[in-house]
């Protein structure tokens, strides 16, 4: 986002220059990212999901310790490698909370900079995201989103409910960690969808906001209605960035953004009405605010409120590449080594692409004996 005109983004002004340099530079993490990925889930990711047979917490928190080692590499490329500067302003939250979090949406790369928020607040493993469904069709990186339930939709409410419905009914259990990351405006910010946006505001008497689209209220209802007895708050984050909105190839080859500028409003559950019809208004004020803060970004330059959030270690995110590059290159050479090294890893893309595919998520043995045997109870009854 440009401070001028934070409505606009040109692509022939980049903050760094993409030199011969950053270009390689770009190309060896884009190898190194998706090597590392494919091997991890080749070789843990079918034992996550099968492990959810015996326990869900176990899964989970075995998934959160091993991808969250993989996703780790994310803030490191961002606020090591590229120099990107990631400034937290407004409430300083506690660590490990359940939350949900509602976010705006400027670009294709948003949520990948909720993870330099939850990696400050130990729950990078846990964060999910409701997508659309066309990303779980991307080669390997839809097994990804599928191991740690990512939720996927069709933005079609008619077929979104009953799929946000059945996930959300199993993140309900206290003691897993989680941030759910919403994206109210459904879609990211252009200035076509602006104008639509607005149009269709002025003519049903809504407010009508020039920094973010108006937000769909029924899947934020559909979770605040779900998760709010197992829920601690709801995280209200604005997401600005400087001199330019990136793009993924961007941050892949360290050109943009400079400084990506995230505002924290922590709100507690009790603060947001119960009703339906309540809380949708609740939404719309909210994007409400966030718009005002959008355009005072674009006069000042920044957020109120700036916090100091510690910098992560450049030694512990180098000690967690070398873990994963070390692991990488073990079962890199045992697959091709081996032959049944060969086999299992074959297999275990037939496996992840199938449960991928079909949205397969196992539940445990137990849970679903006591599930049969209180529906013949009741049926005897």
């Amino acid at each position: 986002m440009e401070v001028s005109r934070p409505l606009k983004s040109d692509d022939k002004l980049k903050h760094r220059p993409l030199t011969p340099f950053r270009f390689l530079r770009g190309l060896i993490c884009l190898v190194v990212f998706l090597s590392t990925a494919f091997m991890f889930l080749a070789y843990l990711g079918p034992w996550s999901v099968l492990l959810r047979y015996f326990s869900l917490h176990y899964s989970r928190k075995a998934t959160s310790f091993f991808f969250g080692l993989w996703l780790a590499l994310w803030p490191f490329l961002f606020e090591k490698i590229n120099r990107t500067k990631v400034v937290f302003s407004g409430d300083n939250v506690p660590q490990k909370e359940r939350v949900l979090l509602i976010v705006n949406h400027r670009t294709e790369v948003d949520w990948m900079y909720l993870w330099d928020l939850a990696m400050r607040k130990g729950c990078l493993g846990y964060i999910k995201y409701i997508l659309k469904s066309s990303l779980m069709k991307l080669p390997v990186l839809g097994w990804g989103f599928h191991v740690l339930e990512f939720i996927s939709v069709e933005r079609k409410w008619e077929t979104d409910k009953n799929v946000l419905l059945q996930m959300l009914s199993t993140f309900k259990n206290p003691q897993d960690p989680l941030w759910l990351a919403l994206f109210p405006e459904g879609t990211d910010f252009t200035e076509e969808k602006c104008k639509k946006s607005q149009n269709f505001a002025a003519e049903v008497g809504l407010p009508v906001l020039t920094n973010v689209l108006l937000p769909k209220t029924r899947g934020f209802c559909l979770c605040l209605e779900t998760l709010r007895d197992s829920l601690d708050a709801v995280y209200d984050l604005t997401i600005a960035y400087k001199h330019q909105c990136p793009f993924f190839l961007d941050n892949v080859f360290g050109v943009d953004p400079s400084e990506v500028h995230i505002h924290v409003r922590r709100i507690p559950l009790k603060e947001i009405p119960v009703s339906n019809n309540e809380a949708a208004a609740w939404l719309i004020d909210t994007f409400k605010f966030k718009d005002q803060m959008l355009s005072d970004f674009k006069s000042q330059g920044h957020f109120p409120s700036q916090l100091a959030e510690e910098q992560f270690s450049t030694w512990k995110s180098l000690l967690n590449y070398m873990v994963i590059i070390s692991f990488t290159t073990i079962v890199t050479y045992l697959t091709f080594s081996s032959k049944l090294f060969m086999v299992y890893v074959s297999l275990a893309c037939i496996y992840l692409a199938y449960i991928t595919r079909y949205q397969i998520r196992p539940m445990p043995v137990l849970s679903s004996v006591k599930v049969l045997s209180n529906r013949k109870g009741t049926r005897g009854e």
